[in-house]
């Protein structure tokens, strides 16, 4: 996939990402998906990715995870808590500690285990199961993934909260990741139902509806989607996707590589046949670069003039409108947060997510 590059700025950090562009799949993979829409490009998706080398619980996925989830700096990558700085092997949960946030980290089932009886291969699937504080994690339990304002919990800094749902269609416990990670649980959970479509009809969850297609209730359906369009794809997303792929299982989760797969299956594009090429024209051979400096400064470099930025937060507010009149465009950011930046040429458009702490 054709990414910016990752940015370190003091304490601020953010990828910068384009939306529906292609990775790094092998020549014809998705050949076979090609023309299809709805439940017949579903099944093709399964048929494509169903078959893929399966990892053991133990040592398997504690060996894959210093491949597919270190950061830069060689800790573990937790999707669960802002404040740990875990050790591979040393900080490993081994039965015992876990009692405080930032003290082991374990194997996070994102789709709990609970709900298809922990069989296998489901059990082993990296596409699913991350590495995740243990505190976190077990405060998380079976619950399904959804949007609340963290009554009965809330993990350092309200970076993950647990509580009744406020999302329209569900009124239960739910489980709220962080804003910088729900499109990567949202094509985590397209990826389980598109690759064990043979399955999911017999799994129990609430945000099941033990069908093969849609699979999902309407509400977690809903929710995934929104998920999934206002949090693009990552670069963590993209060298993971390549990692479990070349190194691990030999399958790739298609969601990451074609974003908009999803509205083909389950969106707003049902009714139009996935044509293999991206929804959005790929933008990188531009050298747009797009980086904050100054600490809330958001910079933009190299985009042709007369080009639009577009800033949005992520409820979907438009911040920042500007026409770009200069190979160098600034604007503050306001307040600290994740934002969706839209640079808009005459030919194309990229989308970047943007987090400033």
């Amino acid at each position: 996939m054709k990414k910016l590059s990752y940015f370190s700025v003091s304490f601020l950090f953010f990828w910068v990402v384009s939306f529906y562009l292609i990775a790094q799949a092998p020549a014809n993979y998705y050949q076979s998906a090609i023309g299809k829409k709805e439940r017949e490009l579903k099944t093709a998706l399964y048929n494509i990715v169903k078959d893929h080398t399966v990892l053991s619980y133990t040592p398997g996925l504690w060996n894959a995870y210093k491949d597919t989830d270190a950061k830069s700096d060689g800790t573990v990558w937790d999707m669960y808590s802002s404040i740990s700085r875990f050790t591979f092997g040393v900080d490993q949960d081994s039965g015992s500690g876990g009692t405080t946030e930032g003290d082991k980290y374990n194997r996070e089932h994102s789709f709990p285990q609970e709900w298809f009886n922990g069989k296998s291969p489901m059990k082993t699937d990296l596409y699913h199961v991350y590495p995740t504080d243990k505190l976190v994690n077990n405060k998380r339990g079976s619950y399904p993934f959804g949007e609340t304002n963290g009554e009965s919990y809330k993990s350092a800094g309200n970076f993950s909260k647990l509580g009744r749902c406020t999302y329209p269609g569900y009124s239960g416990t739910v489980f709220e990741p962080n804003d910088e990670y729900k499109g990567d649980f949202a094509r985590s959970y397209f990826y389980m139902v598109t690759c064990y479509e043979d399955k999911v009809s017999g799994w129990n969850s609430e945000m099941l509806n033990n069908t093969s297609y849609p699979a999902f209730t309407t509400w977690a359906m809903n929710l995934l989607l929104e998920w999934n369009r206002k949090d693009p794809v990552s670069k963590k997303e993209t060298d993971r996707n390549n990692m479990v792929y070349s190194e691990y299982q030999h399958n790739r989760n298609p969601f990451i590589d074609y974003p908009q797969l999803a509205e083909h299956i389950w969106g707003n594009l049902k009714d139009m046949p996935f044509d293999g090429t991206t929804s959005v024209e790929e933008w990188a051979l531009d050298n747009i670069s797009v980086f904050v400096t100054s600490g809330n400064i958001l910079t933009v470099v190299d985009a042709p003039v007369n080009s639009i930025l577009k800033l949005y937060n992520m409820s979907g507010e438009l911040i920042v409108e500007h026409q770009i009149l200069s190979d160098r465009y600034e604007t503050e950011v306001g307040t600290e947060g994740v934002y969706i930046a839209h640079v808009i040429t005459s030919s194309r458009v990229c989308a970047v997510k943007v987090f400033i702490r």
